[in-house]
């Protein structure tokens, strides 16, 4: 079994130890951090202006747990998630323009505008979609799982979720089914430690979602995230017994959002001081001093920085200006044809 205790941060390496390759590498992440970021401040933006309706759960402070386990992965891996899809979806490979477009409901979006904020998804990057049934889509991610050891075709689903979702039924047959046929998946749990609004310690009896894993004798681990590097560490190898064994695994990830559940949540259930304290261990951030730290260079980061806010900027105005679904969507997206005439 890998461990099962919250392991500590590592210190961080002396200035310029780090090989150019690793520093490109967690330049690359960081990138991915921020334009996940970026995207969801923008969201959260729009949403206010009016521009996008429904429901919208940000990911922000959670960017870590998406870039550094899908750096694992290759393309043609599957991700499944659930409703807190859009930092996923940027991570898997879909576009700013995409995602914007989707959550203004245009029909540039990535769905056509049909699916919105919660239902991110696209044939393909391999991101088989945001669900929003709680704890729902796990079993469907077991199934993907099936389906790649049925074809020998190689390929490693993950399957992201809350702790809110570990006490549905759907958890429990999902994850039964991958230890007992042996299945290529990774179970993440994004523990952000509020299922909705409720601290853990009035949702659960027991608070360490990792030793789920032994009633059903697969491998399991957890950890805090404040580095994305070490996501990627402790995620590869669960990824790798996957692939190589085709073995299950339970993880537990520590993580934080730092705004509601969703836009329409105040979030007036944990303190002030407890947000900016876990602010100031921003994995986002970290990475950026890192990179600061091993010799990356100022103005590097900033030209970088300075290209993901034009990208961001495009997405915004490409989604307010891409034109809504008309009703030729309706026959093909709700039948399938061809028709007599």
């Amino acid at each position: 079994m890998s461990q099962s205790n919250i392991q500590q941060i590592p210190q961080q390496e002396s200035p310029l130890t780090r090989p150019s390759g690793q520093l490109d590498h967690l330049a690359d992440l960081y990138r991915q951090m921020l334009l996940i970021r970026r995207v969801e401040e923008e969201s959260a933006r729009a949403y206010a202006q009016g521009k996008i309706g429904g429901f919208l759960h940000l990911y922000i402070g959670q960017e870590a747990v998406a870039v550094g386990s899908i750096a694992t992965l290759k393309p043609e891996d599957y991700v499944v998630t659930t409703y807190r899809d859009h930092g996923v979806a940027i991570a898997k490979g879909m576009s700013a323009r995409a995602v914007m477009a989707e959550l203004y409901g245009k029909v540039t979006g990535c769905s056509k505008g049909l699916g919105g904020s919660m239902h991110m998804f696209d044939a393909k990057t391999n991101m088989l979609g945001g669900h929003g049934i709680v704890g729902g889509h796990i079993p469907l991610a077991t199934g993907a799982a099936f389906a790649s050891k049925y074809r020998a075709d190689g390929r490693v689903t993950l399957c992201y979720f809350g702790e809110g979702a570990v006490s549905i039924g759907g958890f429990h047959e999902g994850v039964s089914l991958a230890a007992l046929w042996k299945l290529p998946i990774v179970f993440i749990c994004e523990n952000n430690e509020y299922s909705m609004g409720t601290p853990l310690s009035r949702t659960m009896s027991v608070e360490d979602v990792s030793m789920k894993a032994l009633g059903y004798g697969i491998d399991r681990d957890r950890f805090f995230v404040e580095d994305v590097l070490d996501v990627e560490q402790r995620i590869g190898e669960a990824v790798q017994r996957a692939r190589e064994l085709s073995l299950p695994t339970l993880v537990e990830v520590r993580t934080y959002r730092f705004r509601g559940h969703s836009m329409s949540d105040p979030a007036k259930y944990r303190t002030q001081e407890e947000l900016e304290d876990r602010k100031k261990k921003d994995p986002m951030f970290r990475a950026r001093a890192k990179l600061l730290n091993d010799g990356y260079g100022e103005s590097r980061l900033k030209a970088m920085e300075d290209d993901v806010e034009k990208e961001v900027m495009d997405a915004v105005k490409f989604a307010d200006e891409s034109p809504e679904p008309d009703a030729s969507l309706l026959e093909p997206t709700t039948y399938d044809g061809p028709f007599a005439s």
